[in-house]
């Protein structure tokens, strides 16, 4: 059985993710996506909603778990018996910064494989980072997350008091 590890922020998780993780679920018979803890970051989830909001928004493909980890993506997948870590590429502009990832992940661990898989262009422009900005002044992210993430995402949002002003 191949496993692949897919880990990420996922704050929150985008179509461009789940259009990843839908299509490492065929390549692979198992696809465990890591939720990373990173505490240099300030998410706007906490790690447990993000692993709640991305189990529900894949409990339709029956061959991808959802956990949490903290630390090197490389030893997620060796805790996780993953020998194929999947990335993601929304543009090729990525790959120079993921691919450089990918090398150091060969050098730390060699016998885990790194696979770029490019999303969809309908989802090539999407990013957590940017829903969360269109989010925090009220616009439209309907098309860039499921609706159940984009009520999350508000409510978060309304409760943080992180609503810019508009005066």
């Amino acid at each position: 059985m191949t496993i692949a590890a897919y880990p990420g922020t996922f704050d929150p998780v985008t179509y461009g993710h789940l259009d990843i993780i839908r299509r490492a679920a065929h390549l692979y018979d198992k696809v465990v996506i890591g939720v990373l803890r990173n505490s240099s970051k300030t998410p706007l989830f906490s790690v447990t909603e993000r692993v709640n909001i991305l189990t529900e928004a894949t409990k339709d493909i029956p061959n991808v778990e959802v956990i949490s980890f903290y630390g090197l993506a490389v030893e997620f997948a060796e805790e996780v018996g993953a020998k194929v870590l999947v990335r993601g590429l929304r543009l090729v502009s990525d790959f120079e910064y993921e691919s450089q990832i990918a090398q150091t992940n060969r050098k730390l661990a060699p016998e885990i494989d790194t696979t770029f898989l490019f999303t969809s262009l309908q989802y090539s422009y999407v990013s957590s980072s940017i829903v969360r900005e269109v989010a925090a002044y009220d616009g439209d992210i309907s098309g860039f997350v499921p609706d159940f993430v984009a009520s999350a995402i508000a409510d978060k949002i309304k409760g943080s008091g992180k609503k810019e002003s508009t005066q």
